[in-house]
């Protein structure tokens, strides 16, 4: 009787535990954390999320066998969400760089202002001490020549050359009219015709030039330095707006969310199925590793060259010792000197100077409208640092060289630290894509976008065309902005020939341009010297003539 009881008690024991299996199994496949998950993550309504998974679901990115807790309008919005973060966390890690850059950027600005302003200030005191005579009429040509080297060190497109020209053709009139020859009077229009005869007299001797070396050599670093932090801030603002693919959309999708459809709401991905998403997403981004890396190595020379043995404080700072020195030798030399001033009547120009001045031989030069046509820069106060005492360049740059080092390998990890972040965990068990796994088993794709031909998670059929040029202008940049390149352009834009324009006298004729080599006075005084009496000597005589027929 007992065998025959036993059977049917194992049957109804195996029923019991079948029941109870099947009622555990669709309570924990419920989709109550799915909408919790839902609206923490604030995708979308919480209507969109059913109370129970359902088995007539037409889903697009998320299918698989069985009961889903998702529908077409959840997978819509999981997509969108996807989106979202992902840019977000992106433009999380870009900011870190981008902030790196411009702030150092600032930075570096406000101690050159602050230098700017400071050698500013010493060379006014000079003239106002010194050379009180011509101190009120010299100062706001002063502050034209530090706006010039003020927009010059920010990168805008003007020549240092032609601002120290400037300065010391506008500041010889002052020092002849005021030191050399006290008694002269104010300059007036002899003023126009000294101006225009200060680079054939060069009562100056060698100071402007010796000026503007040392200048182009420490400011052209600081320029180059500009030029290149503003070019990093430019990446990384295109980088921060990149777009995702309809194809890396769909994989990340699958990679975040799909698992939330089957009730698994807590479940990371494996880190080598994110890696290959995040790469197939970011292959256009890794692009830019190469040239990244070439334009910090650029970045650190360019700092180096800034900061090293002060060039660039000693160098602001010995304007005022230069302009004292060139000063000083138009006053020794000037007394040795004579200077005539003819005013011909029409149809000449308004002014002839026929000039000797020190040891030089003489020249003949006309008024400045004659001989070009000068842009005129408007002079404007330079601000001041926000802080009294900005903190030294060498201080800033050992900062900037520690931080920047660490990111030169940034759009080759952009992949890793995203996966490295909250999204993935080593744990026994991770998400496949498809299902719940102890490790991923699929292959593992590198960098770039030649790699993502075997990447079996996201397709990639082109590259990123605002991506493609981002890499093309950063490339271009470390070819034509390399330290060495960038630190020769300015002067290479406006290089003065070795040519000068004067201008022949015909009675009865318009002025008409030759050129005129000045090797001719520079070599052989005599003939210079014969040179001159012929020019004078034609200018007499039209003069006469004109005077004659008058």
């Amino acid at each position: 009787m007992s065998r025959g009881i036993c059977p049917r008690v194992h049957f109804w024991w195996m029923f019991s535990v079948l029941f109870l299996v099947k009622v555990v199994d669709v309570g924990a496949y419920s989709c109550h954390e799915v909408k919790t998950a839902f609206q923490v993550r604030q995708i979308g309504p919480l209507k969109w999320v059913p109370e129970t998974p359902g088995t007539d679901v037409e889903l697009l990115v998320c299918k698989h066998q069985g009961p889903s807790c998702c529908t077409r309008k959840m997978e819509e919005s999981y997509q969108v969400a996807v989106r979202r973060e992902t840019l977000q966390n992106v433009r999380s890690y870009s900011f870190e760089l981008k902030y790196l850059i411009s702030g150092h950027a600032t930075a570096f600005q406000d101690t050159f202002q602050y230098l700017l302003s400071f050698s500013q200030g010493h060379l006014s005191s000079l003239l106002e001490d010194t050379y009180s005579p011509l101190s009120r009429e010299a100062l706001p040509h002063v502050n034209v020549l530090f706006s010039s080297l003020s927009l010059y060190i920010r990168g805008h497109n003007l020549s240092l050359e032609a601002a120290i020209t400037r300065f010391y053709d506008n500041l010889f009139p002052l020092v002849y009219v005021r030191l050399v020859n006290p008694g002269m009077g104010a300059a007036g229009k002899r003023g126009e015709c000294l101006r225009a005869t200060r680079q054939d007299v060069n009562p100056f001797g060698p100071h402007p030039d010796t000026l503007a070396q040392e200048l182009r050599r420490a400011l052209g670093a600081g320029r180059a330095l500009s030029l290149a932090l503003a070019e990093g801030t430019e990446v990384m603002n295109a980088t921060e707006h990149v777009s995702l693919t309809k194809e890396c959309l769909r994989g990340l999708t699958k990679m975040q969310y799909c698992s939330h459809c089957r009730g698994l709401t807590l479940i990371k991905p494996c880190m080598g199925y994110c890696l290959n998403v995040m790469r197939g997403c970011l292959a256009s981004v890794a692009e830019l590793d190469g040239p990244w890396r070439r334009y910090v190595a650029a970045l650190e020379e360019l700092t180096h060259a800034v900061a090293g043995q002060h060039s660039l404080e000693l160098a602001l700072l010995g304007v005022r010792g230069h302009v004292n020195e060139a000063i000083l030798h138009a006053q020794l030399h000037g007394t040795n000197c004579s200077t005539r001033v003819f005013l011909p009547l029409p149809p000449f120009p308004p002014c002839f100077v026929l000039s000797s001045f020190c040891s030089s031989p003489c020249f003949l030069s006309l008024h400045p409208s004659c001989l070009r046509h000068s842009s005129i820069l408007s002079s404007f106060t330079l601000k001041h640092s926000r802080n009294d005492k900005p903190r030294s360049l060498k201080k800033i740059s050992r900062e900037f060289l520690s931080y920047v080092q660490r990111y030169k390998l940034f759009f080759a990890v952009l992949p890793e630290m995203l996966c490295e972040g909250e999204t993935v965990v080593e744990d026994f068990t991770c998400w496949s894509g498809d299902d719940v796994v102890e490790s991923y088993t699929g292959r593992v794709v590198g960098n770039g976008l030649q790699a993502q031909k075997q990447n079996p998670e996201v397709k990639v059929r082109s590259p990123n065309p605002e991506l493609a040029e981002v890499k093309e202008r950063l490339e271009r940049f470390n070819q034509v902005g390399h330290p060495s390149s960038l630190m020769l352009l300015p002067w290479l834009h406006e290089h003065k020939t070795y040519k000068e324009k004067l201008y022949s006298v015909e009675v009865g004729r318009e002025p008409k341009a030759v050129d005129v080599d000045p090797c001719l006075f520079q070599h052989n005084e005599n003939r210079a010297d014969s040179y001159c009496t012929i020019l004078y000597s034609t200018l007499r005589a039209a003069v006469e003539e004109k005077r004659r027929n008058v």
